[in-house]
This record gives C-alpha cells, sequence and structure tokens, in this order.
C-alpha cells in the first residue's frame, strides 16, 4: 500500500431538517482527506421517506465510497425498501444482512453489515422459550447472527475485515447506560462469529451514553454513535499492524 487507509465512522446522524447544515459540514469535512465513510445505522431520525431523501442529497457530491447499515430509528415508518433506494441514489450503499469489497490503495477492505438486534447478554439473555412473539425476537436475532456469520466468511480473504451494526455485539461498550436497557442495546449473540473469525475492528451505535472502545475476545469494537464521540466522525487508520485512530 501506498500509505495506511482511513475510515471515517459515525452511527445515529439521525438526519433531518434541524441538523442538515451540521451534517453537510461533516460530510464536507472529510470528503477527500479519507478513503471510506462507514454509517452505523439510525441514519434518520423517525425513519421517513423524506429524511432519507435529504441524507441521500448530503452525501451526493462526497467523493468517496460510504456504506451504512439502517437502525431501529430507520425502521420506524416501515419503509426500508423505499429508504434504501432513497440512500442509494445518494451513493450510499446500505448492507442489509450483506456484505461488500471495497478495493482502496491496492488493498481489499470487505465490510459485513447488518442491523444487528435484541437479545441481551449473559444474565439477560432471551431463550428461544416462551410465547410465539418472544420466540420471534429470538428468530429475529437469530437470522442477523446467520448474516453476520455469512458475510464474515465472504470477507475472509480480503486484506482487511470490518463489521458494521447498529446494535451492541458486547457488554464492554455498554457502561454508562443503566443496566436495565442492557438487553434492547444489543447481545452477546452477536459476538462468537466475530471471535470465530477475527476481522480487524467491529463498529456499532445505538448506545448514547455507553464506552467508546470496547472488544470481542481481542477484536477492537468502537461504538461511533456521536453523541458518545462528542465529534462528527471517529477517524482511523488501517496499516497493516492494528487499528489507529487517526
Amino acid at each position: 500500500m501506498a500509505r495506511p487507509i482511513r475510515v471515517a465512522a459515525a452511527g445515529d446522524i439521525h438526519c433531518d431538517d434541524t441538523n442538515r447544515d451540521e451534517l453537510e459540514h461533516a460530510f464536507a469535512a472529510v470528503d477527500g482527506e479519507i478513503d471510506l465513510v462507514l454509517l452505523a445505522g439510525d441514519l434518520t431520525t423517525f425513519g421517513e421517506l423524506e429524511q432519507a431523501e435529504l441524507l441521500a442529497e448530503i452525501c451526493r457530491p462526497v467523493r468517496v465510497p460510504i456504506y451504512a447499515v439502517l437502525g431501529n430509528h430507520d425502521w420506524h415508518c416501515n419503509q426500508v425498501e423505499q429508504i434504501i433506494a432513497a440512500l442509494s441514489g445518494g451513493g450510499v450503499r446500505v448492507l442489509e444482512r450483506s456484505w461488500a469489497v471495497e478495493e482502496v490503495q491496492r488493498a481489499s477492505v470487505g465490510i459485513a453489515g447488518t442491523k444487528g438486534f435484541v437479545g441481551g447478554f449473559p444474565d439477560s439473555q432471551l431463550p428461544d422459550f416462551g410465547e410465539p412473539v418472544l420466540r420471534q425476537v429470538y428468530a429475529e436475532t437469530t437470522a442477523e447472527v446467520e448474516a453476520l456469520t455469512a458475510g464474515l466468511e465472504a470477507i475472509a480473504g480480503c486484506d482487511y475485515r470490518i463489521v458494521l451494526l447498529h446494535y451492541s455485539p458486547t457488554m464492554t461498550t455498554l457502561e454508562g447506560e443503566p443496566r436495565g436497557i442492557w438487553p434492547f442495546l444489543g447481545t452477546d449473540r452477536l459476538g462468537p462469529p466475530i471471535a470465530e473469525h477475527r476481522p480487524d475492528v467491529v463498529l456499532h451505535g445505538h448506545t448514547h451514553a455507553g464506552a467508546f472502545e470496547g472488544f470481542v475476545g481481542d477484536v477492537p469494537v468502537f461504538n461511533v454513535a456521536m453523541p458518545v464521540l462528542g465529534r462528527d466522525f471517529f477517524v482511523f487508520k488501517l496499516d497493516g499492524v492494528a487499528v489507529k485512530a487517526a
């Protein structure tokens, strides 16, 4: 590689008319300075098509590739297909239980992306038992875990591998949030495929009051929700040795 790969990541940008100027400034500030933009869900405020169209308009001038996953806010109005289509029109590739490979600086960067889901952590994990509606929640999480596993298998041969989620796969980024809501912030059922395939880095959002940095085994995990960051993007480098903040 000619130089390290620079990646800008953020989650929970909650695009709407009230923060248009801030988002335009944030994307303009990293455009040309980085190689890849990753958005960790909650792209819109209420999952309204107009909000997705506004974000697409903001992203359209950006010259570097942009990849995203959806968050719970983006599902609120149940217009997911329309939202994905609108974002695609602005150059944003949404990974919905899927994966992609981007060639950057003569290196392949694989991204396994999915929303993730709730389910809890040790001592609070939802079992596959009981009322049908609860078993449906368990099955939904299972589908997310299976998609993450398939994505990591698909990008196994890439020079660099990134997992992009909305919900957290680990308790280590939840400290700071009330423990009573931890089961709704993610699940460690997402952890085993990460521990097995050991990507270079995992990114997630959603956990607004949580910790910035955590881990799954020895894999670094960063909570890039904008309220946690206190800035527009977390910018880091992939340099062949480790993930390093830029």
